[in-house]
């Protein structure tokens, strides 16, 4: 491990109008906690067409990762009910590399909860709705660190975690 951990962000966060400025508070957020933030989009990718500049991202996002010693994700709902698709990728990729995930922006509600259903345990698309009392898939709440908190607050436990580990 690094005197100053490498955190890969990981999230829908990419995708907001305020991007830029978004990214500087988390870089400026974690050097405060002595950490180096790694941002989707650090590395700005160029490319023949849309298929290029894709699969440029792909790759240096999946360096990112690697190059990280964590990864904290956000796992808000997206598009729905549920993380964004990428995000998940990710900290899958991250969890299987050996890398210590934290998610922040867990909701407070089991699943149960969240999702709209039709019948008692299924969703609108007739499929069952688990019950384990987990704010996400049993995937992600037990390969991960759910933080009911804010991106603040998801920076400031991995730090104290960090400098507990010596």
């Amino acid at each position: 491990m690094t005197s100053q951990p490498r955190i890969y962000m990981a999230g829908p966060d990419v995708f907001q109008r305020d991007y830029a400025q978004h990214k500087a508070r988390i870089k400026e957020w974690c050097a405060e906690l002595g950490l180096v933030a790694l941002c989707p989009g650090d590395d700005e990718v160029t490319g023949e067409g849309k298929a290029e500049v894709s699969r440029a991202i792909f790759e240096v996002n999946m360096a990112l990762i690697e190059s990280a010693d964590y990864v904290v994700a956000n796992v808000c709902n997206f598009r729905g009910h549920e993380p964004d698709s990428g995000t998940v990728f990710e900290i899958g990729y991250a969890v299987g590399r050996g890398k210590k995930v934290w998610c922040y922006n867990t909701p407070e509600h089991d699943l149960l909860a969240q999702v709209p259903q039709v019948e008692p345990g299924f969703c609108r698309d007739g499929m069952l709705i688990e019950d384990f009392g987990l704010p996400r898939n049993l995937m992600l709440a037990h390969a991960c660190e759910l933080v009911r908190g804010d991106l603040r607050a998801c920076l400031e436990l991995a730090a104290r975690w960090h400098a507990a580990q010596g």
